[in-house]
């Protein structure tokens, strides 16, 4: 019996196939999938950009945009290898990774000036109290609250122009929370972006509008906006957000560590181990090139040590805030070695 030639034929270009199939993934590059918060996103991208260098490409880095709770979704799936986030990982989010099986270990990888920004052209916003920006973006304000004089009766009988992240950006919770005094809980009638340049664009672009994000897309983009000092109270002295209000803890209650999480399981990849010893040992230069604040040379061999243990869990309880107080002295708040040694630390979902 002939056998047929198109079988035959067939037959060598499926194994030809297979062979050339299993040649590509031999061959294939590593990719490393990072994903999370818009705030944290250029310093990750600038470590990634020089680690790749350093590789010379023969690893892939992609950091993507979805914001902090996006990341965390992510992150607790399985769907990528490491969460950039603004704020601590919530109980939620942890019930959410225990529920897939996931493990992860935090790292604080700087520090961030969360920035109050106003068009160039507003010469009346010359500094803000808390209750002022309370009263601004409470949920009590939706449809109430619309012109500037309602704010405060110095300021002009002009439209209320509100422009913020989105509800899955960390620094939309960590906003609320000091300054509303609850996560999440905010007015809805503003703009709302997980695109941090779009909303310097609508505040360049509006002499009524404010806006908020974090302090590296002011420092980019200082020319085209006015920053407003805060004051933490009445009575209390204007400050404006910087390296050394930070450090001095002066500028309150908008300072605040971000972070890194990731996944213990691919960890244990060599490129992902790889890549995370690179982070912490380069963090601190490339921090300040893109106006962020470092951690202490301490801090930074201590979280590559937690990371080098594999210490996995959150120290922060579950909760969105963690204030800030490097002098050690404030009643409430933790200093940068303190923020450090608790890294590592195994808060159980409940």
């Amino acid at each position: 019996m002939l056998k047929s030639p198109n079988l035959k034929i067939f037959g060598v270009t499926a194994v030809l196939s297979l062979l050339m199939s299993a040649t590509n993934s031999a061959g294939a590059v590593p990719i490393i999938k990072i994903d999370g918060s818009s705030t944290v996103y250029p310093v990750t991208e600038a470590v990634a950009e020089e680690f790749q260098k350093s590789k010379k490409d023969a690893v892939k880095v992609t950091v993507s945009i979805s914001g902090t709770s996006g990341g965390f979704k992510k992150l607790c799936r399985g769907e990528i290898d490491i969460a950039n986030a603004s704020r601590p990982i919530l109980n939620e989010e942890m019930k959410e990774c225990n529920k897939h099986g996931i493990q992860f270990i935090e790292l604080p990888v700087a520090y961030d000036a969360l920035t109050v920004v106003v068009n160039p052209q507003n010469n009346w916003a010359n500094s803000m109290t808390v209750a002022e920006l309370k009263k601004m973006w409470e949920p009590l304000a939706q449809g109430k609250i619309t012109n500037w004089n309602q704010i405060n009766p110095a300021w002009p009988n002009a439209p209320l122009k509100l422009l913020g992240p989105d509800s899955d950006s960390g620094t939309f919770d960590f906003f609320t929370e000091v300054i509303v005094g609850k996560a999440k809980s905010s007015r809805l009638d503003y703009t709302a972006s997980d695109d941090d340049k779009l909303l310097v664009t609508g505040v360049s672009g509006d002499k009524n509008s404010i806006g908020y994000f974090g302090y590296g897309y002011y420092a980019e983009n200082a020319t085209k906006l006015k920053v407003v000092p805060i004051r933490s109270g009445e009575g209390k002295p204007p400050v404006l957000p910087s390296l050394e209000t930070v450090k001095n803890s002066t500028y309150r209650p908008l300072s605040r560590p971000i972070f890194i999480y990731v996944s213990a399981k691919t960890a244990q990849k060599p490129e992902v181990k790889e890549f995370v010893e690179f982070y912490l040992k380069q963090a601190r230069n490339l921090v300040e090139e893109v106006k962020y604040i470092p951690l202490s040379d301490a801090a930074y061999k201590l979280a590559l040590g937690n990371f080098t243990k594999g210490k996995t869990g959150t120290g922060f309880g579950g909760k969105s805030h963690v204030d800030i107080d490097f002098s050690g002295i404030a009643e409430v708040g933790v200093t940068d070695e303190v923020l450090m040694k608790r890294e590592g630390r195994i808060f159980p979902a409940p």
